[in-house]
């Protein structure tokens, strides 16, 4: 099983959209573990695979290292203080935020996906 989940979390990742999410969500429901120990492991999963990615991604000339090191720098400071929070409250409090930040991931694309829509109607001028 780890190794699906590894999979699965690889491709999303590489992808760029969030694999150490998905892995997460993974490794809680289908092998149980807490959550502070799944996002302990996910920062692990996140080193190999981000170099992997990244290393595509430069070779193909995608990335924007003019708004991507100031991102990196600042995301330090984040990561220490968000390591920090979650190092320091309950399981059972981690897991509601990661909830809720789910919950916020899930309706800021929905609200995209809309938005696309109708970006594409109105040029299209389609009318119900």
């Amino acid at each position: 099983m780890e190794y699906i989940i590894g999979i699965i979390a690889g491709i999303i990742g590489g992808l760029g959209m969030g694999g150490g999410t998905i892995l997460i969500l993974l490794l809680t429901i289908f092998l149980n573990i807490e959550q502070n120990i799944a996002q302990g492991s996910n920062v692990i999963f996140f080193i190999p695979t981000a170099i992997a990615a990244t290393l595509i991604f430069i070779k193909n000339k995608k990335i924007n290292f003019k708004l991507a090191i100031p991102i990196c720098i600042w995301g330090l400071v984040g990561a220490f203080i968000g390591a920090s929070i979650a190092s320091n409250i309950k399981v059972n409090i981690l897991r509601d935020w990661f909830g809720i930040f789910l919950i916020i991931i899930a309706i800021g694309q929905s609200y995209s996906l809309y938005y696309k829509y109708r970006k594409e109607k109105n040029r299209n001028n389609i009318k119900k």
